[in-house]
């Protein structure tokens, strides 16, 4: 009988890991099952098993899987000590091919994710509890996996297909649909309407076996409101508008309370101390257990003694990427998100820290992004931008309910949840035009991984990403020539960098797949 190796990335391992099992006895990493044979065979390895497909859902989270979508668009700039990190990605310039191994690292972590997942619903599908607590667990374990597989397919269809067009969704390529595990199969490139289709379809699935599991702010695990956040998205993106405010909506009314920040306590609570009332999922994580990637291209740290002679830590700032001033000039003196820029020298845990970019010491004449500089309690040393991983943010909610009632033509209405969103945030209350709700979600939303998908969704593009000017007289951002695939980038909105490349080896093993325009 043929022996079929089926594997669940990290399954159990970490903060997710039951003390009840006997690691002696269950699988740590994978398995082997012959035809036949069941993996979940009884509550215990259920599970342990669902652990593992949420450490693979937090997997996806961070680092790569938001970086690229921000340093690819117009809030950052490189540094001139970026050492070409996401170069290719943040020039798009010729050098922006199928072999980036940014692009490809995005595709083989979403679909090794999603191996997991199918694995998981095929092996829960074949488990027969009779007790009713283990049916009702059965059932939440695969409403959570078809959350993470609908997530995952969302992404993908953002990056790698054409935007959802309703006149040629039914045409236009997008990713494979790989709903079963299988080594050997080969898929060709559903259409962005079948693949937007088997989202809805999973959601659909968790709608119905999540029903029961209600909203709490800071939840581990994927809840009713979760759902409901993700329709909003879909539903945004497919531009079924009224549907779209309908969900995010419920999220806002939940009963689960998410609030927004409007103090620089509670702003600090939530962005550094990870204890706010704002996400809707917030994954888990240890200081001796990282689990996901961090951001910490923003706010690299290291250690230089010599710097204590000027009164201040020896520890200081080298980023990649700063923030253009495009961004920043969308911030009013009393918005509270200022708090996520630097300016001079940058303060922590009682102390002043420099910023060193190239040879020198820099006085700062410009801001550093500080969003992700990291949670004290996950870090033995200095800070490491490491986050615990918020897929999914009451703020959002705000910002698809004002969008989506804009397009509806109800104004009135989009303009009041604007306005909740931006008071609350000490910021001016504007009109509910289609600007003023672009901006207000470039200033929300910065550096947490949407700006791509938001351009991309309004067919805008960008002219430019203009450079703080403190930046430019310190000489520490990267203009090499004449700037154009730096400050000076242009990215029309029919720039077919749009859709990501197919990576270069996904199709020399299956040629079945078809490679997008422009590479």
């Amino acid at each position: 009988m043929k022996n079929i190796f089926k594997y669940i990335m990290f399954a159990g391992v970490g903060i997710f890991s039951l003390s009840s099992c006997n690691m002696d006895e269950e699988p740590t990493t994978s398995i082997t099952v012959k035809d036949g044979e069941k993996m979940i065979t009884t509550d215990n390895l259920l599970q342990y098993y669902r652990n593992g497909i949420a450490t693979s859902f937090r997997s996806t989270l961070y680092g790569n899987n938001s970086m690229i979508d921000e340093v690819m668009c117009d809030g950052f700039n490189a540094t001139i000590d970026y050492g070409n990190n996401y170069g290719p990605v943040h020039r798009t310039d010729k050098g922006f091919t199928d072999s980036n191994d940014d692009i490809a690292s995005y595709w083989s972590k979403e679909y090794s994710a999603i191996s997991d997942y199918d694995i998981f619903i095929d092996e829960a599908n074949k488990y027969y509890p009779t007790a009713a607590s283990s049916i009702a667990a059965k059932n939440t374990a695969k409403g959570e996996a078809f959350f993470y597989r609908a997530f995952a397919y969302l992404q993908l269809a953002r990056h790698f297909g054409k935007d959802y067009n309703p006149s040629t969704a039914s045409s236009d390529l997008c990713v494979p649909l790989v709903l079963h595990y299988d080594q050997e199969a080969k898929p060709a490139r559903a259409t962005v309407a079948e693949v937007y289709k088997q989202i809805k379809e999973d959601l659909d699935s968790a709608s119905t076996l999540l029903a029961g599991t209600t909203g709490k702010i800071r939840s581990q695990r994927p809840t009713i409101d979760a759902v409901n956040a993700l329709y909003a998205r879909y539903y945004l993106d497919t531009e079924d508008y009224a549907n779209a405010a309908a969900s995010a909506i419920k999220v806002l009314n939940s009963a689960a309370g998410y609030k927004l920040s409007s103090t620089m306590k509670e702003m600090k609570d939530e962005w550094q101390d990870d204890k706010g009332t704002e996400p809707i999922m917030q994954m888990p994580g240890s200081l001796t257990e990282n689990g996901t990637g961090t951001n910490s291209y923003y706010t690299r740290c290291d250690s230089y003694a010599a710097l204590t002679q000027y009164k201040i830590s020896a520890i200081y700032l080298d980023p990649y990427f700063l923030p253009s001033q495009k961004v920043l000039n969308l911030y009013g003196d009393k918005d509270l998100r200022g708090m996520w820029f630097s300016d001079g020298y940058w303060y922590l845990d009682n102390d002043y820290h420099a910023c060193l970019i190239g040879s020198g010491l820099q006085f700062q004449h410009f801001y550093t992004f500080n969003k992700y500089l990291g949670n004290p309690s996950l870090t033995s040393s200095y800070a490491n931008a490491r986050q615990l991983p918020k897929p999914l943010l009451i703020s959002e909610m705000y910002l698809i309910a004002a969008e989506a009632e804009f397009d509806l033509g109800k104004t009135a209405e989009a303009k009041e949840i604007l306005n909740e969103l931006q008071t609350s945030r000490g910021a001016e209350a504007t009109e509910a035009t289609a600007e003023n709700i672009h901006n207000e979600w470039f200033k929300e939303t910065i550096g947490e991984g949407l700006r791509f998908s938001c351009l991309k969704r309004w067919h805008t593009g960008f002219n430019g990403r203009a450079a703080q000017p403190g930046a430019l007289k310190d000489e520490v951002i990267y203009t090499s020539g004449d700037g154009s695939t730096y400050t000076g980038k242009n990215f029309p909105a029919d720039d077919p960098h749009w859709q990501w490349p197919i990576p270069s080896h996904e199709i020399q093993l299956n040629s079945n797949l078809v490679q997008n325009t422009g590479y």
